[in-house]
This record gives C-alpha cells, structure tokens and sequence, in this order.
C-alpha cells in the first residue's frame, strides 16, 4: 500500500463525516485520491449498524435519558451492531483501495486491530483480540474490557467507515446502550488502563504509527 494522506479533522457531527466518506469513496474509486485516514470526534451520538436492521433494542436508554445526555441517534451504514461515539473518544475513517492484494475482509479487520494494539502499546497498554469477538481488548484473560471498536464498509474494494478507540471518553455513556451487542463485557479507555491524562493529539500519532507500521 502507499503513503496514506492523514486528515485530522477535529469535532465533526456524525451526519457531514458520513457523506464526506461517501465523497471521499468516490474519490478513490476514480483515483482523485490516495488512501487516505480521517481522524476526528464526534459529538454525542448513538450509531445503528446494519446488524441491527434498523431495530434499536441495544439501546437501553429512554428517548428522555438519551435526550437529557445530549444523546443522539442515527443509523449508519457500517458493519456490526450498535455503538457509541463521543468526545474524548478518536474516530478513524479509512479510505483505503484494497485491491489487487489486499481483497480480504477478515485481513483487513485483523490489519486494524493489529495498528491500534500497536498504537495502544505506546501507552503502556498491552491490548488484545479476543477469539470471536471483533475489535481491540485489554485486561485479564476472559474478563477483557473493549478499548476500540470496529464497524467497516466495504464497496467494490473501497474500505470506509472504521474505528473508534476510546482515549479520554465519557465511559458512563456506554451505559446507555449494549456495546456492539456484546451483553457480558464492559468498556475501557487509555487513560483508565494507563492511569494519567492522555492528549488526543498523543493519541492520534500513535495511531498514525501503528497504521504506517501494518499497512
């Protein structure tokens, strides 16, 4: 794969991140672009993946509960079931051109998850996969915490949507929902594995790294 164009974009509302990847999809398609890495926030918002089938039953949370956070929700496009996004949490958009070598879904999943454990790693976090489950975990064996999710699209080979790691994230906004459907496992983040503030900018470097690193 070649250089990656990074694009940090600060706090972005969910609605204008989704049609700017629809944008950016087409972009590459035609060779406008490179593969390029969107890294941004969102503000407060709930997200329906195509798992869902447009029910909301994860959601835990009244319409009351979720307006009085702050709450939005909205379906999203993605792979997986329902997650949370926020600030304090890094969101990761790659635009990637999988093809001719790399036309694999699963690998590409894997790829993620192996750039973000890289990326954690620099904090101290020793994180990991667990077996049948996706995204990126830390913690005891069998009682591992998510730290990143991941809910992909993939069209004609052209990778959009991706990641959320949470750095500094309001964690009791988890509670509102069953992340990613999982009813027996809980969230963490890099500052409460690490035990110290951690910048977003920090953060994001690493990312950066651990993405020149596999990909």
């Amino acid at each position: 794969m070649s250089a990656i164009d990074v694009r940090r974009l600060g706090l972005v509302d969910y609605d204008p991140a989704v049609a700017l990847q629809r944008e950016l999809v087409e972009d590459r398609r035609a060779g406008r672009i490179g593969d390029t890495l969107l890294l941004l926030e969102h503000p407060p918002v709930i997200t329906l993946g195509v798992r869902t089938r447009g029910r909301s039953s994860n959601i835990v949370a009244s319409a009351q509960q979720l307006e009085q956070a702050g709450v939005t929700v909205h379906e999203s496009g993605r792979g997986g079931d329902v997650t949370y996004h926020g600030p304090g949490q890094l969101v990761g958009y790659p635009i990637f051109d999988l093809k001719p070598d790399r036309c694999d879904v699963h690998r590409y999943v894997r790829d993620l998850e192996a750039a973000l454990i890289a990326a954690v790693l620099e904090f101290g976090i020793h994180a990991c996969r667990v077996e049948g489950l996706t995204g990126v975990w830390a913690g005891p064996t069998g009682r591992e915490q998510k730290l990143a999710a991941i809910g992909i699209r993939i069209s004609r080979w052209i990778t959009s949507h991706g990641f959320a790691l949470n750095v500094s994230a309001n964690l009791s906004h988890f509670d509102l929902i069953v992340p990613c459907g999982i009813a027996d496992r809980t969230v963490t983040s890099i500052e409460r594995l690490a035990g110290r503030p951690v910048a977003m900018q920090a953060a994001a470097d690493a990312v950066v790294r651990g993405f020149e690193q596999v990909f």
